[in-house]
């Protein structure tokens, strides 16, 4: 299981103050204003960083933080990932998972055969995506509907599915 959790990717500087413009990749945007502490990943190192300020301006995030007080600070973090660690992480409802606990999770199809790896979760308006990486090294997308997606084993992280008629043409 991973131990951290992307919430956002900072986008830009904002201001003078060593605030930076964060886009959200979080489900609920409104959790940076109750996040004291966020992780900055720089080459894999998480580096620890307290949130002093939050504002929204469109669809993006600002945030200030303890660590950085001018904008030469931060000219450097553009394009870096921002996580929260597990515990900070949004609580889950029963029978929900974390999609990051199932990426990597092997794709075996109702008939028992190895189709693939589950590469990333897409949301969507209507229904998630999953981005499988199929045993051939094709990618194709799948939808999550109970159709297609007829079992999830988060302890063996394995996914059973069903290939719906025409879904891989």
């Amino acid at each position: 299981m991973l131990d951290y959790f992307r919430v956002g990717v900072i986008a830009n500087s904002h201001g003078v103050k060593g605030e930076v413009k964060v886009y959200p990749t979080t489900d609920d945007v409104t959790r940076f204003k109750d996040l004291e502490t966020i992780y900055l990943d720089e080459n894999g190192t998480y580096k620890e960083l307290h949130i002093k300020s939050v504002k929204y301006v469109k669809n993006m995030v600002v945030l200030g933080f303890e660590e950085y007080n001018n904008m030469n600070d931060i000219l450097g973090l553009k394009g870096m990932e921002l996580y929260v660690d597990r515990e900070n992480a949004i609580p889950l409802n029963e029978g929900e998972f974390y999609v990051a606990d199932m990426v990597g999770a092997d794709i075996v199809t109702d008939d028992g055969k190895h189709f693939g790896t589950l590469q990333d979760v897409l949301k969507t308006g209507a229904n998630d995506v999953y981005v499988i990486k199929t045993d051939e090294g094709k990618e194709v997308l799948f939808p999550s509907i109970p159709e297609c997606i007829l079992e999830k084993d988060l302890e063996n992280k394995e996914i059973t599915v069903h290939i719906m008629d025409g879904l891989l043409d």
